[in-house]
This record gives C-alpha cells, sequence and structure tokens, in this order.
C-alpha cells in the first residue's frame, strides 16, 4: 500500500481539491481510507517540502494544488514503484 504523501500527491495530480474531496478520491482510487489526522499531517509536510501548497479560494474549503517540484517527486516514485513491480513480477514468474 502507498503512504499518505504518494496518495496525496496522485490526487492531487488530477487537479486541485480540498481535504475532504482528496480523502473521497483516494478511497475510490486505491480504496484506502485516510483519517482527517493522517491526511492534515501528511498535508502539512507536503507543505513544508514545497511539493503542494494551497490555493486562494472564495470558499471556507482551501483547496492545495501540486507544484511543479511535487510533480517532479510523484513522477520520480512512481518510476521506482514502476521498477519494483517489473521486478516483482518477474520473479513470481520464475519462481
Amino acid at each position: 500500500m502507498a503512504g499518505p504523501n504518494l496518495l496525496i500527491l496522485a490526487s492531487l495530480a488530477e487537479g486541485d481539491k480540498h481535504g475532504y474531496a482528496m480523502m473521497e478520491d483516494i478511497a475510490r482510487f486505491a480504496e484506502v481510507k485516510l483519517g482527517p489526522g493522517t491526511l492534515y499531517g501528511a498535508i502539512t509536510r507536503l507543505e513544508e517540502k514545497g511539493w503542494i501548497r494551497a490555493v486562494k479560494s472564495q470558499d471556507r474549503r482551501q483547496p492545495d494544488t501540486l507544484t511543479a517540484a511535487g510533480r517532479r517527486h510523484l513522477a520520480a516514485h512512481l518510476a521506482a514503484l514502476g521498477r519494483f513491480v517489473s521486478a516483482g513480477r518477474e520473479r513470481l514468474g520464475s519462481a
């Protein structure tokens, strides 16, 4: 299972979202239910790393967006996971 940081980055890769929308999106595409504490703690860490940032909104809910640095980090992480999945599948096939 992917960790909260990766799940949030993947959710935001589709477009800007506020916290509840991220929780719903992650539950739908990854079948993982993140609690509010886990979600908002991870959002804070991702903002500190510069991988996401808050977007101004007229609504009381404040959406977040993926930054260019966050997009690069997500792409690199997914590439590494792809290599891991390929190796694992190859090893299963030869077992």
